[in-house]
């Protein structure tokens, strides 16, 4: 182990290592210091474990979306990422990396994961995580929160705060959120925009308090000194008096572990995690309890005042897709003809009276006339600006003269088009949280809704949840539903009519739309893996001459993308297959032996399946196949032999009969590439 001292490092004695060693065992047993890889045997991180030594990356992410701890560590101590690393699992170690897994170099266990990586793919990818972004995943979002306290453009504070000499504009649902102290104060009078320090208290002590709440890290340096009106010790003192009164008394503790770099980074870990987690409590009990649910052509009727008791200062609104209407009835003129206005006439500003000062009473349905059909339906979310900024559009919309950038009486609303209010509910949340649990139902609309508002880490979490949830790598094809499409071969006649789950076409134009490479890769590693249910489609056909169209001035010799991708990825998904079995040559040696004539009792036999088979031939394969298959058999789990499908054959994609699966596999690989070439010729493609 090594010392860092400036720019220099130091290697420590024996004795040094083993007494700092000792004092944090100590520090870790009298509970004021975590363990960076506790030990855990818990069934959620064995399953974890296992997901990273397969590279289950779907498993993985189930897994950390559940809350297992991804720096733990197994009973032979290994941690989750050491494992995927050791095992050559790229993605499964980017994933690990992106949830926060920690590689810190200069420590045991981060120098033992760049040690044992398969290649130098996954070192440097280790290498590039350096502290901030592995070990803080919320770096960006407290950096956000942190720089709302000097950011001028666009105008988002609302009460002021003065100290003798300074002043300081903040927001109050952020004051709300992390003091019970203004928690108390603003709900009794939310139309406050101003409040004093009393003298004693020294501003330098007012504003690291405030840099404090504002998820800022607190500096080494506190200020005071001659010409500054306040000691040091002053400062220490008002900063003792502020945390009580503002009832965060963890500022102290923090000051006085600043000195420790280990308890420090723990310490302020340990902050913004329970920041975020104040402000998404806020998010949920106030933007999301009070979101108000209206008839789309009702809904710029709504009328909230700016002085609110949730501080919102404007309403964004999505509509619910429109569904088409079957119903010949026509459409009643007298309740649905815009020019009938009695309904918005009538409706005054709805407002009430005390602490709420200015909430709409919610729900807000406003009823419905109509007997014909269900009335369209909009969100208002009421929401914050300075957390909005977190997103480009926003951004640029609240710093130009754009009238959304404007005060007003009443909150502006501000239609997200293209945007569902699930998928809007969602942007808000990670804007607002940094957290965003979806599924693979609505991962491509949040993709789109990330990418039309420029939330980019959004949008990568989008593009991760397609990429892992419906990972492409996975042997079987069952974990999948499609849509229309047997994932498993039909059992006595019968058909799997599943509902499809994501839709691969739109998927893989996603990516090129959007330029998400993770996502273009996943789209031909799927399509691979499941290609005779799209081979024969026309959708296919289409997406594969708008890959040949993506190439400006393509000419003949010129390759087409997608098409290489999926080859790659489909002798990919059959080589595995061989390699798991131990059959690796299978492939090259199977396909050459594939011609040879049967023998007189393989034709014998093949006869005999004639009558069963209504005529169809069987198909020699190579003899290890048959010698393996044999050798598999004998040693079957408990003695069990495999009950292949009619007295010994396999049914392929062509129909045919093959004597084993692993001779299947080769005939199926064969025929799929076939297909492939017969694609590009009905295309009059060359690639």
């Amino acid at each position: 182990m090594v010392a860092a001292t400036g720019d220099t490092k130091t290697l420590l004695r024996k004795d040094q290592l083993e007494e700092s060693l000792r004092e944090e065992k100590k520090l870790i047993e009298n509970g004021r210091l975590k363990e960076d890889n506790p030990l855990d045997l818990s069934e959620g991180f064995r399953k974890l474990c296992e997901a990273c030594r397969r590279g289950d990356l779907k498993l993985c992410q189930e897994m950390t979306t559940n809350g297992v701890n991804i720096n733990a560590r197994d009973q032979f101590d290994y941690s989750p990422l050491i494992l995927a690393s050791l095992c050559g699992h790229y993605e499964v170690v980017q994933l690990l990396l992106e949830s926060g897994a920690l590689c810190e170099r200069d420590t045991f266990q981060g120098e033992r994961c760049l040690y044992n990586a398969l290649n130098n793919r996954i070192r440097n990818l280790l290498l590039s995580y350096d502290y901030s972004k592995s070990t803080d995943p919320l770096q960006p979002f407290a950096a956000h929160i942190t720089s709302l306290l000097t950011r001028d453009t666009p105008q988002t504070s609302d009460i002021l705060v003065t100290a003798v000499g300074e002043s300081f504009r903040l927001h109050k649902f952020i004051l709300s959120a992390r003091s019970p102290y203004f928690r108390k104060k603003l709900s009794a009078a939310p139309e406050s925009t101003s409040w004093k320090i009393p003298p004693a208290i020294p501003p330098q002590a007012f504003g690291i308090a405030m840099r404090y709440v504002y998820l800022g890290e607190i500096p080494t340096e506190l200020g005071g000194g001659p010409g500054t009106g306040f000691s040091e010790d002053d400062i220490l003192e008002g900063i003792d008096k502020i945390s009580k009164h503002l009832e965060i008394c963890s500022l102290w503790d923090a000051i006085l572990e600043s000195d420790d770099r280990r308890l420090s980074r723990q310490r302020r870990t340990e902050e913004v995690e329970k920041g975020r987690n104040q402000l998404e409590a806020w998010f949920k009990d106030n933007v999301v309890r009070h979101k108000v649910i209206v008839d789309t052509d009702k809904a710029n009727t709504v009328k909230w005042d700016s002085n609110n008791g949730i501080f919102a200062d404007v309403l964004l609104r999505a509509d619910e897709p429109i569904e088409e209407d079957f119903s010949d009835d026509p459409p009643d003129a007298s309740t649905d003809s815009p020019t009938n206005t009695s309904t918005t006439a009538e409706s005054p500003a709805r407002t009430t009276s005390g602490p709420l000062n200015g909430i709409p009473i919610g729900p807000a349905v406003f009823p419905s006339h109509t007997h014909s059909k269900t009335p369209r339906k909009s969100t208002l979310f009421p929401v914050h600006r300075a957390m909005l900024l977190r997103s480009e559009f926003f951004s640029t919309m609240f710093s130009s003269a754009f009238r959304e950038a404007q005060q007003t009486p009443h909150l502006q609303i501000i239609p997200i088009h293209h945007c569902s209010p699930r998928v809007l509910e969602i942007v808000l949340a990670f804007l607002y949280t940094e957290k965003a649990d979806f599924g693979l139902d609505i991962a491509v609309e949040v993709l789109f809704a990330a990418d039309l508002l420029f939330v980019e880490r959004l949008k990568q979490k989008a593009a991760t949840v397609i990429s892992t949830l419906g990972n492409g790598t996975m042997p079987a094809a069952s974990d999948l539903e499609v849509v229309g499409r047997d994932t498993q071969a039909p059992q006595n006649g019968e058909e799997r009519d599943e509902e499809e789950v994501i839709d691969i076409y739109d998927v893989v134009r996603a990516g090129w739309a959007m330029r998400v490479p993770r996502l273009e890769e996943f789209g031909a590693r799927y399509l691979a893996y499941r290609l005779e249910y799209y081979i024969d489609e026309e959708d296919f056909a289409d997406l594969i001459r708008e890959s040949a169209s993506r190439i400006r001035g393509r000419q003949e010799t010129d390759s087409i993308e997608l098409l290489d991708d999926v080859r790659y990825y489909l002798s990919e998904r059959f080589r595995l297959r061989f390699e798991e079995a131990g059959l690796e040559e299978l492939m090259d040696e199977g396909a050459k032996e594939l011609g040879i004539k049967a023998t007189d009792a393989e034709q014998k036999d093949g006869a005999q399946e004639d009558g069963l088979h209504g005529g169809s031939e069987v198909r020699a394969v190579p003899e290890e196949v048959v010698t393996e298959t044999r050798e598999r058999e004998k040693g079957g789990e408990n003695g069990a032999v495999p009950q292949l499908v009619n007295g010994g054959g396999i049914r392929t994609l062509d129909g045919e009969i093959a004597g084993d699966e692993f001779a299947s596999d080769a005939i199926n690989y064969q025929i799929l590439l076939g297909k492939i070439d017969k694609l590009l010729e009905k295309l009059k493609l060359d690639a």
